[in-house]
């Protein structure tokens, strides 16, 4: 619940258009409650005069000018109903779905203040999972239930005034529908939420399987570890099957207990009215109205009890959201942070310690790398190579000692300042889907065109380039797959030649590139790195 009412924080800006949207469903309600006694008025008066005749009365016959009156007034109501729910719907939508834009805001804008420890601790497809298909699951839970709850409770409300109106006595009998109810609803209610959180949980898992499965496709087939991947996504698809199948057959025992007590209840009802025409206590039309009003006590509450199942997926999935939204952002913990002047370049790690887990990476090392200096950080997978980089961009923080950039501990500077002096050119090349000349400029978006052609001529790409449909134009597809990866390796070396970095930093920058380009990639590098301090890990 708590989750539910910081969602109801994203819908305030709207509230305006929530509260007509309520007020249409006041009145859709107020309708629909109205037209089984104005039915019954025409049952009755039809009853009435077919009575008078057989009986030879004088002057008797159908009154159909009163009828046609009844089904006009009839006929009002049900267009003012149907234009009262299409503006509540309308209305509604729009709120609902601007207030799923902004928590999507929300959560982009959070991918952005979250330390990268987070993102190494959680698998891409649970994240995905969450960001887009838990929050899809609420938005469509909020468009489906917020009419429906709040119309079911109306239309529950007046029919049992309506039905009070009509007879007290068997109104009491039909009201015993709603406590019990509710005591079977919230019994059901408590077993199966926690099996709907079990299966948005199962579902986060599988999309994560996916998601590794789809990246590591042309492995999977060169491995001949398709039989193996398909089992392993049948494992999960099974897991989730079997909790969705549990969390639902639960949650739908409420619709299948409300039914069986409407059925008694209408059984009831229509004996003892039945009893009171025959009595002349009870008008023909009303007994017709009252069974009508059993039905408008039945369907909100059947409804209510569909929608159970979707609300509490939805609750599971909101929670998931704001478990994201409430995780550590990577605050800057300096008051006064430093700013660095006159850049000279010096590096030092001073007895400095990290550790991921409990395992150390790194104990106690002190390197000093004096301004414009070429220092090779080589050892074997797992030795702590990227570590060291990331420790010195401070994507994670050193347990002890200290890294200072120019004599200043880099822990006293902002993030971002700190960040701004590094090019970094990965093993791992990362380029989006967009224009060629826009990935080049992404390190310097104000970059000219003439800029950008010379960094590409710098990094050996330019002669490439031109040769390609479009030339800098051309758009890469979502996965870059319509070039090579080492015309991808060159590209983000031109990035990085281009954005002119105070430190430069290459991660295995050339494991994708031919001898031939290779050496041509040295020859520019030697120039750029004249002047600037530089970590190459090989």
């Amino acid at each position: 619940m708590k989750s539910l009412r910081r969602m109801s924080r994203f819908l305030k800006p709207y509230k305006s258009k929530l509260i007509i949207a309520v007020l249409a469903i006041f009145l859709a309600a107020v309708l629909t409650a109205a037209a089984p006694s104005v039915e019954g008025l025409a049952t009755s008066q039809l009853a009435s005069d077919v009575l008078d005749i057989q009986k030879g009365v004088t002057g008797a016959h159908i009154q159909f000018d009163i009828i046609w009156k009844i089904i006009i007034v009839l006929l009002a109501m049900y267009i003012l109903n149907a234009i009262s729910r299409m503006t509540m719907q309308y209305l509604i939508s729009d709120a609902i779905q601007s207030a799923v834009f902004d928590l999507r805001m929300s959560v982009k804008e959070k991918m952005t203040q979250l330390p990268v420890r987070y993102f190494d601790e959680h698998s891409a497809g649970d994240l995905m999972s969450r960001m887009t298909t838990d929050i899809e699951v609420m938005s469509n839970a909020l468009q489906q239930s917020f009419s429906q709850v709040v119309m079911s409770v109306l239309s529950l409300v007046f029919a049992v005034i309506m039905m009070f109106v009509i007879n007290w006595q068997m109104a009491l009998i039909v009201s015993t529908i709603i406590p019990m109810t509710y005591f079977a609803s919230k019994y059901i209610i408590s077993k199966s939420q926690e099996m709907f959180e079990i299966q948005q949980a199962s579902l986060g898992n599988l999309n994560s399987i996916v998601q590794e499965k789809f990246t590591g496709f042309n492995e999977i087939k060169l491995y001949n570890y398709q039989e193996n991947a398909i089992e392993e996504f049948k494992e999960a698809n099974s897991n989730l099957a079997e909790n969705g199948c549990k969390a639902n057959f639960i949650s739908g025992l409420m619709s299948i207990s409300v039914t069986m007590l409407t059925y008694i209840v209408i059984a009831v009802a229509v004996f003892i009215g039945a009893i009171k025409v025959s009595q002349g206590l009870l008008l023909v039309g009303s007994l017709q109205a009252f069974v009508r009003y059993i039905w408008q006590v039945n369907q909100p509450l059947t409804q209510l009890t569909q929608l159970a199942p979707t609300i509490q997926s939805s609750i599971a999935a909101i929670d998931r959201v704001f478990d994201y939204l409430d995780e550590e952002n990577d605050i800057e913990d300096v008051d006064k942070p430093v700013r660095l002047e006159d850049f000279q370049g010096s590096v030092e790690f001073k007895n400095i310690s990290f550790a991921y887990t409990d395992t150390p990476i790194i104990k106690d090392v002190s390197v000093e790398i004096n301004p414009g200096e070429m220092v090779a950080i080589v050892g074997p997978t797992g030795a702590g190579k990227t570590t060291i980089i990331n420790l010195l961009m401070r994507f994670y923080d050193v347990d002890e000692g200290a890294i200072l950039v120019d004599g200043i501990d880099i822990r006293d500077m902002r993030r971002d300042d700190l960040r701004s002096l590094f090019g970094m050119v990965l093993q791992d090349t990362w380029l989006f889907s967009g224009k060629i000349k826009d990935n080049i400029a992404y390190g310097k978006p104000n970059a000219s065109e003439q800029d950008i052609i010379e960094a590409a001529k710098r990094a050996n790409v330019h002669h490439f380039i031109t040769t390609l449909p479009n030339a800098y134009d051309m758009e890469l597809n979502e996965e870059s797959s319509n070039i090579s990866n080492g015309e991808k390796q060159l590209i983000t070396i031109a990035r990085a030649l281009l954005s002119d970095p105070k430190i430069l930093i290459l991660d295995e920058a050339t494991s994708s590139v031919d001898t031939r380009l290779d050496a041509m990639i040295q020859e520019a590098m030697a120039e750029l790195m004249k002047g600037r301090t530089t970590f190459i890990i090989a």
